[in-house]
């Protein structure tokens, strides 16, 4: 069985999400980071290169796994997209940052960077305890 949440939005729509989709949206609209900290990961991004690449094939499941590796590891991540419009950049942009629950930092042209906290956070391997 699963279990449906209505969601009023601007007293004009009711929309039903599920469990688990409801509990993601509500954890992506609270995440939030100051902007002193995306001013300093801007700034520390600008000398990464990127470590994975989405390309024609798309969100596939090895590359959402490289993904969440590299996330792991290094926290903060340059990624470059070669998915084709901007619309289509936009959705990807979306699922990558929903599938993996990371925060997008900034996007400029076909590149973005990602910042995903990790739980212990490995010195050797972090981009911000470099």
């Amino acid at each position: 069985t699963c279990c449906l949440i209505q969601v009023r939005f601007f007293d004009f729509a009711i929309v039903r999400f599920s469990l688990e989709c409801a509990l993601l949206i509500i954890w992506y609209c609270t995440m939030t980071t100051s902007s002193s900290d995306k001013k300093y990961f801007r700034s520390l991004g600008h000398q990464l290169k990127p470590v994975v690449t989405v390309a024609g094939n798309g969100l596939t499941e090895t590359v959402l796994a490289e993904l969440d590796r590299a996330l792991a590891d290094h926290e903060l991540i340059k990624v470059k997209l070669d998915v084709g419009d901007r619309d289509a950049k936009k959705s990807t942009i979306d699922e990558i940052c929903l599938q993996t629950k990371a925060q997008l930092i900034q996007s400029i042209g076909h590149m973005i960077l990602l910042f995903r906290k990790a739980d212990k956070p490995n010195p050797k391997l972090s981009n911000l305890l470099r």
